[in-house]
């Protein structure tokens, strides 16, 4: 028997794991008590990894479509039908008429990090979606322009503060987001056990909500207004505390006056929450010596997705918590964050650079909405999107108006899917690319350690031997075909220019002996703000720990005026729209809401035998007033039915729910044909995102809204 110790690569909390195996199978998975960072905490869905690893729904060789049926094919059958369809095609329509979607899991895997930017600028599209925007882009946007770059987000030092203000957010369940920790259950009672506070606004009494010292269900989508309420609340008391941050400031006084018609008495009425609690909360959070706002999916997936993430990065501000310890802080990874290279080569944030086709909305950090994607291959003309290449992803499920965009994919002229299972989406490729198990590929969090609470770093190599392609091979040899090089290009050599490329942008020499994405990580470790290489991470299988967050003003800021801008005009233009909606009546139709389980993340976590059960279903979560209004009865079912959708699912009775709520967990709706996942088959539940309203969008940044949305119930 052996012991190998990996970084589990399923959510955001990069917990260590000790993977016990002999040969290829897993005996036994534990939580690694010397983890520098998790120090031995895990969840279920790390405990899954031996199930992910022998799951037999698993495509392990690729599947061409013919005559409307899948097939098995070697690599380079593959291949030469993409070359044969994908080159005539892009010669005939131009790229753009080639769009490219990438998924959440992409974010977890070496391979996507390092070669997706190389695969997309191969692709030469405008046409480049992804999961962040119906996820994280308000939160993205709102980095790039206070700070200067949109991988620029100060997270909760959770190890030092006395006050966490959590808004829109599980962490207990969700194993937090945008902000990596591992074992947040127990930082949370740390805050507690030393005599800090922690509050909770969300409209669900969540296990969060569960654990914390208050909690206060708000009327979803209304967290904007709470949040200027705080701040109107703060500056008008005279409450503020940016002396030693005033100097690093711009745009303050400017936001004095857009706060000003947001008292606590005009919110009142939209959050559900009383004036007396709003000016409570202020004062406390103003008064804590170390506080922290923290807002997630409730706060960047609703019609004011953007000013409320502004917003909460204000209230950081203007209560002297920023880049100070026990508040929120810039971390400083080890390795390919854009904030740490020197400030001669960084250039500031812009977006609008180009827009959609069909309904211009805004490109943001090089993508484009994924609410417009049906849009775009529905809608003939110049441009047209005729083919669609997906990369760990599964938009039948995840994205605004599910229905509509299924129903675009099969039109598509050509869909090349890389990805492990046949599933709602890939059913509907020509080409399916499979890669290697979580335990078959090295792994190391380039992205994730950006937000970590603490400086770590912590570096996996693959347990066992692939028996196919690891995903970034397959990535360049699409990139051959795009280049005009074959089916059959030089791998190699493609490797080598891309890692000659990486290494005169960071300004170090290229070294002999490896190859691939530890090439290119070891790359970036060389160039990175510590003394530190791969060969230094392979020393040392628990982890380096680099120290705790440290104050980084004002050398990681981008922006052109080189301060933090709090007024920036692609943000605070949106507040005159929200100003409007203060005096917009109150309406009694039920609102939808989305909901997180500790044992699901992404749709296909659903075929994880380990993962089935213990509460991780699909139901619709109404208070007992509105089920004894509306004729619900626990245990029945119901008809959710929104402008775009409706879905019947089985009630669940709860006074955890505020009323007027109803709350549908996302990532469910596996009862379509042409799938192969047989778990999920099993408890298909009911996709939320029938429901969602491509047409109802966050105006800055075109995200998605997934929480707030109008709906009507009735008993099935």
């Amino acid at each position: 028997m052996t012991t190998s110790f990996v970084t589990c690569p399923l959510c955001e909390a990069t917990c260590g794991l000790a993977v016990s195996h002999d040969d290829r199978q897993v005996l036994s998975i534990r939580g690694d008590k010397e983890d520098v960072f998790s120090g031995g905490y895990l969840c279920p869905k790390g405990t899954s990894l031996g199930a992910l690893h022998t799951d037999h729904d698993r495509i392990r060789t690729p599947l061409v479509k013919r005559d409307g049926e899948f097939h098995e094919a070697t690599w380079d059958e593959a291949f030469a039908l993409i070359d044969q369809r994908l080159t005539p095609l892009r010669e005939a329509h131009g790229p753009d008429a080639v769009a490219v979607y990438f998924g959440n899991p992409s974010a977890h895997n070496l391979s996507g990090a390092l070669y997706l930017r190389v695969l997309a600028k191969a692709l030469a599209t405008k046409n480049i979606y992804s999961a962040g925007s119906v996820d994280q882009i308000p939160k993205t946007f709102v980095g790039g322009y206070l700070y200067g770059d949109a991988a620029t987000i100060p997270v909760a030092d959770l190890d030092r503060t006395d006050h966490l203000l959590i808004l829109g957010a599980n962490p207990l369940v969700s194993n937090s987001s945008l902000m990596t920790a591992p074992d947040i259950r127990g930082k949370l009672a740390a805050i507690r056990q030393r005599g800090g506070k922690v509050v909770v606004i969300d409209p669900a009494r969540t296990r969060t909500a569960e654990r914390a010292d208050e909690h206060h269900p708000i009327t979803p989508g209304t967290d904007a207004f709470l949040l200027f309420a705080l701040l109107h609340v703060i500056l008008e008391e005279g409450l503020e505390r940016v002396d030693e941050l005033s100097p690093h400031l711009a745009g303050l006084d400017e936001v004095r006056v857009l706060a000003k018609p947001f008292s606590p008495e005009a919110v009142a009425a939209r959050t559900g929450i009383a004036a007396a609690e709003i000016r409570r909360l202020a004062t406390e959070l103003a008064g804590a010596d170390r506080a922290a706002v923290y807002g997630r999916m409730g706060t960047t997936t609703v019609e004011f997705g953007t000013l409320a993430s502004w917003l909460v990065d204000v209230l950081n501000v203007v209560t002297g918590n920023l880049d100070r310890p026990g508040g929120v802080m810039f971390p400083t990874a080890a390795a390919g964050q854009p904030n740490t290279r020197p400030r001669s080569v960084r250039r500031p944030f812009r977006h609008g650079r180009w827009h959609s086709r069909v309904r211009g909305l805004p490109e943001v950090m090089g993508e484009l909405p994924v609410a417009t994607l049906a849009d775009e291959i529905l809608t003939p003309g110049a441009g047209q999107v005729r083919a669609l290449v997906t990369v760990m992803g599964n938009p039948s499920v995840s994205t605004p108006n599910a229905g509509r965009l299924d129903e675009a994919l099969d039109s598509l002229d050509l869909m090349i899917s890389f990805d492990v299972y046949l599933n709602e989406t890939t059913r509907h490729a020509d080409v399916i690319l499979p890669g290697p198990t979580q335990l078959e590929r090295d792994h190391y969090d380039v992205l994730l350690y950006q937000y970590a609470v603490r400086n770590v770093a912590n570096w996996t190599p693959a347990v066992f031997e692939a028996d196919v392609p690891q995903e970034w091979e397959s990535m360049l040899r699409l990139v051959g075909v795009l280049q005009g090089l074959g089916p059959d290009a030089d791998i190699a050599a493609l490797d080598d220019a891309l890692a000659a490329s990486m290494a005169r942008l960071n300004g170090v020499d290229l070294t002999d002996g490896r190859t691939g994405p530890r090439r290119l990580l070891d790359l970036l470790l060389r160039a990175g703000p510590y003394d530190v290489t791969l060969a230094d991470l392979e020393s040392a299988p628990h982890g380096l720990d680099l120290g705790p967050l440290q104050p980084r003003l004002p050398e990681v800021l981008s922006t052109e005026s080189g301060l933090v801008e709090l007024a920036p005009d692609p943000i605070v233009g949106d507040v005159p729209r929200l100003v409007a909606a203060l005096d917009l009546p109150a309406t009694d139709r039920m609102v939808l809401i989305g909901r997180r389980h500790l044992r699901s993340n992404n749709s296909w976590m659903h075929n994880v035998e380990p993962l089935a059960g213990g509460g991780n279903d699909c139901s619709a979560q109404v208070h007992p007033d509105d089920a004894a209004r509306l004729g619900l009865v626990d245990g029945g079912s119901c008809k959710v039915t929104s402008r775009v959708g409706t879905i019947t699912v089985p009630v669940v009775v709860t006074d955890a729910i505020r009323p007027g709520v109803v709350s549908v967990p996302h990532g469910w709706g596996h009862d379509v044909a042409g799938t192969r996942t047989e778990v999920a088959a099993r408890r298909p539940g009911a996709n939320s995102n029938l429901l969602t309203d491509d047409m109802l969008l966050d105006v800055p940044t075109g995200t998605g809204v997934l929480n707030g949305i109008p709906v009507e119930l009735e008993p099935a």
